[in-house]
């Protein structure tokens, strides 16, 4: 379901053109190399846009280019076509090291890269009788890697070339992987004589099984070279003789459909969210961007809106009233049949963990998600600025608070994150992992440890399916007051949201209303 779902909507994105094809991928650039047919330097072009930064400064970052697609490396040289860092294209880099040895090593590395990069386009292009063709491979042929760093060309960007800056090729003007007789070329080695052909699970056709799927990059924790959504990587999990993912057999389309879209989907960190260890990212069927846009807002509560901007709010809250009866948003154009799903994938080394997946109709998650709000209404500090408790502050009131001196002399409270031990805004605030208190009445210290994010999952689920609360919200919320005598906002409205979810027939009904009743007898 999760691999057909992000098949899906690689198919939406790539025919509204925002997303690469098969065999292509979009990679940041920083620098041309304009060549002459017989295969000398004219110039090299730099290659970057200027974007804005955080505090209003602005930062140079490389242009992002659709390439032929990058090959997957391991401990060998392996070049991409057309394009590559200035080990393969130049045979140079930064010698790092601290003797002569280290670096006479790092230099031989090189230069089989750099072989490794003319062997592959002398593969791919020999015996065409193309300008753009004969001009890359004249380059590779004339270029000498021992003399790179005295050219004058190279010399004047050497340091962020050599830091292993990606580069293309320029040719007449214009650029070589975008020249049709050479995109042909490519896309022919693509589609060439497959082997090991077998039914797809996700797509049904025939088509080549995939020992190892692309790589998934972006989520936080996992390795930074990317990590697996499926793998097979011990012969106990594999049976009748399969090698690696051939276990669950998946079509080279579909393994490169699947990872591009959840890689475009985590490339775009506003809308990626965090529950716990997890990213969590969202999509609506046809990869319409508005209903991603409304689920930050309402669903996490880390999007563009401000809850202290009262005609917005207003607004918001009119649209979910719409959504949530079944009906359409025409402002927004939101349609509350439209499928929607969302998928929270947790770090584990080189391999990725799915901590929920839920799929439904827009409108139905509203209704939930509303009633998930209407459950935690309770009366509020007039300092709060949240009418509506987003999931993330609410996870949070299961962290221990640190109080501290504000300048007035009074205590400031504010959510214990164990990465850093510093306060967080609120998107660094949800992804703190909640923290399993543990409280000692003999010496009366908290001992506070990190607990699994299994929590703050099933907190998610029940919130986007409408079903029970787990148990262990409930018991960290109550060792937390316990803990450090205070019963904030969050905790109170977790209380209170629990019991109404989860009926219990010891549960006074005047503690679950949202102002409570200052007149009762019962006593916890």
């Amino acid at each position: 379901m999760i691999l057909q779902a992000l098949t899906s909507l690689y198919e939406a994105l790539a025919q509204k053109g925002e997303i690469s094809k098969e065999g292509w991928s979009r990679e940041k650039i920083s620098f041309a190399l304009s060549i002459d047919e017989e295969g000398n330097l004219l110039r090299v072009t730099p290659l970057f846009d200027t974007v804005d930064g955080p505090k209003g400064k602005t930062r140079e970052v490389p242009q992002k280019m659709m390439v032929p697609a990058a090959v997957k490396r391991t401990s060998g040289a392996a070049a991409n076509f057309l394009w590559d860092n200035s080990s393969y294209i130049l045979g140079v880099s930064l010698k790092k090291g601290e003797d002569d040895a280290e670096r006479e090593k790092q230099r031989n590395k090189d230069i089989k890269c750099f072989e490794a990069c003319r062997e592959l386009h002398h593969s791919m292009l020999d015996g065409m009788e193309y300008p753009a063709a004969k001009a890359v491979l004249n380059f590779l042929d004339k270029w000498e890697p021992q003399k790179a760093e005295e050219n004058n060309l190279v010399a004047q960007y050497a340091k962020e070339i050599l830091s292993g800056a990606n580069m293309v090729f320029r040719f007449n003007g214009g650029y070589v992987h975008d020249d049709p007789q050479l995109a042909s070329v490519w896309q022919k080695a693509n589609a060439k004589q497959k082997d090991n052909i077998g039914q797809c699970l996700v797509t049904g056709a025939l088509d080549e099984i995939q020992k190892t799927h692309p790589t998934i990059k972006g989520v936080q924790g996992a390795q930074s070279s990317g990590a697996a959504l499926v793998s097979f990587n011990a012969s106990a999990f594999c049976s009748y003789n399969k090698e690696q993912n051939q276990n669950a057999p998946v079509g080279k389309y579909a393994a490169f459909a699947y990872t591009t879209a959840l890689n475009h989907l985590l490339k775009d960190r506003k809308n990626v969210h965090r529950i716990g260890d997890a990213a969590v990212v969202c999509w609506a069927e046809n990869a319409d961007k508005q209903y991603e846009d409304f689920a930050a807002d309402l669903f996490f509560g880390d999007g563009d809106g401000d809850q202290s901007d009262e005609q917005w709010l207003s607004a918001l809250q009119a649209s979910v009233e719409l959504l949530a009866k079944g009906l359409p948003c025409g402002e927004l154009d939101l349609d509350p049949e439209r499928k929607f799903y969302i998928l929270g994938i947790s770090p584990n080394a080189a391999r990725l963990a799915v901590r929920f997946f839920y799929c439904d109709s827009f409108g139905n998650i509203v209704k939930n998600i509303k009633a998930h709000y209407d459950r935690l209404e309770i009366v509020r500090p007039s300092d709060d600025k949240y009418p509506m408790l987003p999931l993330w502050k609410l996870l949070s009131a299961t962290n221990r608070t640190i109080k501290k001196k504000n300048d007035n002399g009074t205590n400031a409270e504010r959510p214990y994150s164990e990465e850093s031990g510093k306060n967080k805004d609120k998107r660094a605030c949800s992804a703190s992992v909640p923290l399993s208190p543990e409280y000692s009445e003999e010496s009366g210290k908290n001992k506070d440890k990190p607990q699994n994010s299994a929590m703050a999952g099933a907190v998610a689920r029940a919130v986007f399916s409408g079903g029970r609360y787990p148990a262990s919200l409930l018991e960290c919320t109550f060792l937390r007051i316990k803990a450090e005598r205070n019963i904030t906002r969050e905790r109170a409205a977790i209380i209170k949201a629990y019991y109404l979810r989860n009926p219990n027939p010891n549960s006074p009904p005047q503690a679950l209303t949202p102002t409570g009743n200052q007149h009762s007898t019962n006593i916890p």
